[in-house]
């Protein structure tokens, strides 16, 4: 059996890179030895990627793109369809714990400087699939057909009437439609389940085939490939597999169950996950009191609402994702981890953390006076923190930084 399947591993290799690929990014490839918790958030958005596509593909088989039939296929779905409602749950649950573990990783990266040189490329591919994930989460909203899917499908669509000159043309095109019909319900399936699921799938590759050309990061920012062993291999790294693949096989366990949880005994999350609105039909005569997105856009929704003009409002939110784009140039540090950087760098991370969290809790609320002031407070502080980044980062004192990892 041995020399079999000695035979079938040497035919198989000479005619696809399979153990190659192996040898490359998992056992052959030497990642830091001092990883910690914050490093688990890559794979984990990995599984929670997977977790999406399977339980997607399950629920397409049963819903209908229509807007006569769509609330109720999904009535279906959770009713009739055997083990309909633990599908549907796994998907839903799993687009807000997606999002909770890419902010978590874009956290990291703040934390480590994971985006500055030569890491460049693999920051923007993870930005791109960022904002891909919002576009994925936007069109897949709008399929239950429920009140604040409509609704919500509604006012974000009509954001791009404030474009000048093209902008109610533009929104028309989005929609298919002079408003949200069953001609929106269907464009917005197809991109849902096949452009968009085709394009992040790439950008993923790309993002991981850029960071193993450069090397991963750490928590102290050095880099590990200075310091070779007689085999040409880091001194300070272990082979990604089996040292990270066990280590994150253990965090995946603990996420499970967390996930697993939730999806069990409170998928809803007190309206945060489905809103309840959502398990009401779409009524187009009929206006919800409160609309607002999914908890993980409230934040560039509570800057949009913060900006009395229309039009700025719309540029604000817009260029308040677009800046993340421009970080590994704004940030001027001599050093990458939060660990040796000085005082203001700490500052203004705490702030930026508080700021994007309230403008999140600000998003989800009816609008007030004091809340739109607060709004507008947290929006300033969240554009400070990276505007003045070349300022603050470039003049601050640094502490020195270790040759080797600690």
């Amino acid at each position: 059996m041995s020399q079999v399947k000695g035979k079938l591993v040497q035919w198989v290799d000479a005619r696809f890179p399979l153990f190659d690929f192996w040898r490359n990014h998992m056992s052959g490839y030497y990642a830091p030895k001092n990883f910690n918790i914050w490093y688990f958030f890559g794979s984990l958005a990995l599984l929670v990627l997977v977790n999406q596509l399977l339980s997607g593909i399950w629920l397409a088989m049963s819903y209908i793109p229509s807007a006569e039939h769509a609330f109720d296929s999904v009535e279906y779905i959770m009713r009739d369809v055997n083990f309909g409602w633990l599908i549907r749950y796994l998907h839903s649950t799993g687009a807000s714990a997606f999002f909770i573990v890419i902010y978590l990783h874009m956290l990291r990266s703040l934390l480590y400087g994971s985006h500055k040189r030569p890491r460049e490329l693999v920051w923007i591919f993870g930005m791109l699939l960022y904002v891909l994930l919002m576009a994925e989460a936007f069109m897949g909203y709008l399929l239950p057909w429920g009140q604040m899917s409509y609704w919500a499908a509604q006012v974000i669509t009509s954001l791009f009437g404030a474009i000048p000159y093209v902008g109610d043309a533009l929104a028309t095109w989005i929609r298919g439609d002079y408003t949200i019909s069953g001609v929106t319900l269907g464009r917005f399936y197809a991109i849902h389940v096949v452009l968009i699921p085709i394009l992040i799938i790439g950008f993923v590759l790309f993002h991981l085939t850029a960071l193993h050309k450069v090397g991963s990061n750490n928590p102290d920012g050095t880099e590990i490939k200075k310091h070779r062993d007689e085999n040409g291999h880091p001194k300070d790294g272990v082979p990604f597999h089996p040292y990270y693949t066990v280590k994150d096989l253990m965090g995946a366990a603990v996420f499970l169950i967390l996930f697993l949880a939730i999806v069990f005994f409170m998928p809803e999350f007190g309206g945060y996950f489905l809103e309840h609105a959502n398990f009401q039909p779409a009524n187009p005569l009929v206006t919800p009191e409160h609309i607002a997105p999914v908890w993980y856009m409230t934040p560039y929704y509570a800057i949009l609402r913060a900006v009395p003009d229309k039009l700025l409002g719309v540029l604000s939110m817009f260029f308040a994702i677009f800046v993340w784009f421009l970080l590994p140039w704004l940030d001027r540090s001599k050093v990458r981890s939060i660990r040796y950087r000085g005082i203001f760098t700490k500052i203004a991370l705490t702030l930026f953390v508080i700021s994007f969290v309230s403008l999140g809790y600000l998003g989800l609320i009816s609008p007030t006076p004091m809340g739109t002031f607060m709004a507008r407070v947290f929006a300033i502080i969240y554009f400070a923190y990276f505007l003045l980044m070349p300022i603050y980062t470039k003049y601050e004192k640094t502490k020195p930084v270790p040759e080797r990892v600690t």
